[in-house]
């Protein structure tokens, strides 16, 4: 008599300090791009939920934001975030740097995982730069502060073991129903996406206090019929006028760049010909204004 094929179904959290890879490791077990990635700390503000499945069962990766000490209302909303999602999942991935020395944010991340009962993997993130015997001096010392399900070292720039991990967390995951078709990737809103990677455009060519306080919120979107051409006007909010006149450039010239690397990257994603509209607004700290953390989709009660 044949055996019952079981499909298993679940959550697993990302977590980790600020720039240790975890969205590069999403991207990565997800096989495409849902996560913007900077070497800028507390890139990713938000839950990113990226789906893999197969025939024998399917994962829900969450992206959640680096733990850190918070600075501001959105930074406690940030860590109240990755908290909670850490009692909503069925596994935690706890994403660490190989490259990296042991650092007070890592032990902050221990201490939250001290209340956590479900299994527990130590992602060694980033082993392709750094020997072997490296590695294993790592694994040593973060075995010593706690036992681990699994110990997986990985380089999610390269590829190295993402695919055994990706085993070894579907042999953990409950038996359980297909909570998503098979060819979605993510549950997140297109407009989302296409607000993260501009903003991920502008990280990438601004310095200093820029980044950090950048939001971008995409205020139009319509597809015209008589030339196929996706017409999107965007927002990028910042704090100061200084900011301001920074990410326009001198005569618009850092503005216009950014347009041009995120019209790009957009047109590849969503297979279309794009028409992309920017312009720059002064939000004096918005970053600490219940209001407007709402409005950007930080709702600080979830």
């Amino acid at each position: 008599m044949a055996s019952l094929k079981i499909y298993r179904s679940g959550f697993a959290a990302l977590v980790g300090r600020p720039n240790v890879g975890k969205s590069t490791l999403l991207n990565a077990l997800v096989g495409k791009k849902l996560a913007i990635v900077s070497p800028r700390p507390q890139t990713t503000r938000q839950k990113i939920r990226g789906i893999w499945t197969t025939d024998k069962g399917q994962i829900i990766f969450i992206d959640t934001p680096g733990i850190h000490k918070p600075k501001h209302r959105l930074g406690h909303y940030m860590v109240g975030l990755a908290q909670s999602t850490l009692q909503e999942v069925d596994v935690v991935l706890f994403v660490i740097d190989a490259t990296d020395p042991f650092r007070p944010g890592d032990a902050m991340v221990l201490e939250r995982l001290q209340q956590v009962m479900t299994p527990v993997f130590l992602v060694v993130n980033k082993v392709d730069a750094v020997p072997k015997p490296n590695v294993l001096r790592v694994i040593d010392h973060y075995q010593k502060q706690r036992s681990f399900t699994e110990v997986v070292p990985v380089s999610a720039r390269t590829g190295i073991q993402v695919e055994k991990l990706k085993r070894l967390l579907l042999d953990q995951m409950p038996e359980g129903p297909q909570y998503y078709p098979e060819e979605e990737l993510t549950d997140q809103p297109e407009k989302f996406i296409i607000s993260e990677i501009i903003r991920e455009k502008v990280l990438q060519l601004t310095r200093e206090e820029v980044p950090h306080s950048v939001m971008v919120e995409v205020e139009d979107m319509n597809l015209r019929q008589d030339n196929h051409v996706l017409y999107l006007r965007a927002v990028i909010y910042t704090e100061r006028e200084s900011q301001k006149g920074i990410i326009i450039g001198k005569s618009g010239a850092m503005l216009k760049q950014v347009g041009q690397l995120a019209r790009r990257e957009l047109e590849g994603l969503l297979e279309s010909k794009v028409f992309l509209e920017l312009w720059v607004k002064v939000k004096n700290d918005w970053r600490n204004e219940s209001t407007w953390l709402k409005r950007f989709g930080f709702d600080e009660e979830q």
